[in-house]
């Protein structure tokens, strides 16, 4: 794909990615709006997300980012790190515009534009992008951005979907100039004492199951009420808990509607995460994937732990 040809007709263009915007998320729609920006000055380059985390706040286009408002056209709008289905209320812009690109990494994405490019042997949609990005407009912010993007899909490099070229795209994007240790440490490990707090209420509250090779931790709404938290106080949970020794499922959930759970799985490789949220409507990656279940969380999680035991007994 050749990223500036799809635009080059462009007047005005759209970037989005999921709702509930993660690193990559972020970092991809803004690597790309300063990318375009850049290369094509003649067109309106804009970005939508709902709610992005204010840890992402110091990268360049962050106070750009807005809400769509209704029947808004444009010429291209490109859909990041995700399908059309979860781009929430910019999936109507994205729908509407004349050309509709997909860039994705999710191996559970079909592909929803008119071009479509979904590598999910790549850890990340700013790796993905990177690739596609002509270096003669890279600079040391889009550079940000997408290591930005690179470290929170990968974990820092220590996820099975680190590849090779991701570390050697890592070594170039940093010689760019920009403090990636303390990117790393004040967007990925760093929380503050309340994200501490919730963090040790769900670890200490947390059961294993299935010879204890499984975990399971949640937040209800009663509990995110009293701490008055979000989804984006949680960010880094479900790790912590698939760090304990011995775990190969590690299952995070959260409370979003009366018996309703976001949840979030994290694996060894003897358990396949796609396999089992899919089951759900969810999607992701092999070691790391999500869903939205209905139910009490008992019912969750003995729906969950039918699955998850078939792969560990597989294995």
């Amino acid at each position: 794909m050749n990223l500036l040809a799809e635009c080059s007709k462009a007047k005005r263009i759209g970037i989005s990615g999921h709702i509930r915007p993660d690193g990559d998320c972020v970092g991809s729609c803004l690597a790309l709006y300063q990318y375009l920006q850049k290369a094509l000055p003649a067109a309106s380059v804009e970005v939508f997300l709902e709610n992005p985390p204010e840890v992402f706040a110091d990268i360049c286009g962050f106070g750009l980012i807005r809400q769509p408002e209704k029947k808004e056209q444009f010429d291209v709008f490109f859909a990041l790190d995700c399908n059309a289905e979860r781009l929430g209320s910019a999936e109507e812009c994205f729908c509407g515009a004349i050309k509709k690109i997909n860039i994705d990494h999710h191996i559970t994405n079909k592909g929803d534009g008119d071009v479509n490019l979904v590598r999910p042997e790549v850890g990340s949609c700013s790796e993905v992008l990177f690739e596609l990005m002509e270096k003669e407009y890279m600079d040391g912010e889009i550079a940000k951005a997408l290591y930005i993007g690179m470290i929170h899909d990968t974990g820092v490099f220590q996820y099975s979907n680190t590849r090779p070229q991701t570390m050697r795209i890592a070594a170039e994007l940093i010689e760019y100039g920009f403090d990636f240790p303390a990117i790393v440490q004040e967007t990925f490990y760093q929380k503050s004492y309340l994200q501490t707090q919730i963090m040790g209420r769900v670890l200490m509250e947390s059961v294993r199951f299935l010879d204890n090779r499984c975990i399971v931790g949640c937040v209800d709404r009663k509990t995110m009420e009293f701490y008055d938290i979000t989804s984006k106080d949680m960010d880094g949970i479900v790790n912590q808990l698939r760090n304990i020794k011995g775990i190969d499922c590690a299952i995070f959930m959260y409370e979003t509607a009366m018996q309703e759970f976001k949840v979030s799985l994290r694996t060894s490789d003897l358990v396949d995460a796609t396999r089992v949220v899919s089951r759900f409507g969810g999607g992701g990656h092999m070691r790391a994937a999500g869903c939205t279940m209905q139910g009490t969380f008992h019912d969750c999680v003995n729906n969950l732990s039918g699955l998850i035991e078939e792969q560990l007994k597989g294995n």
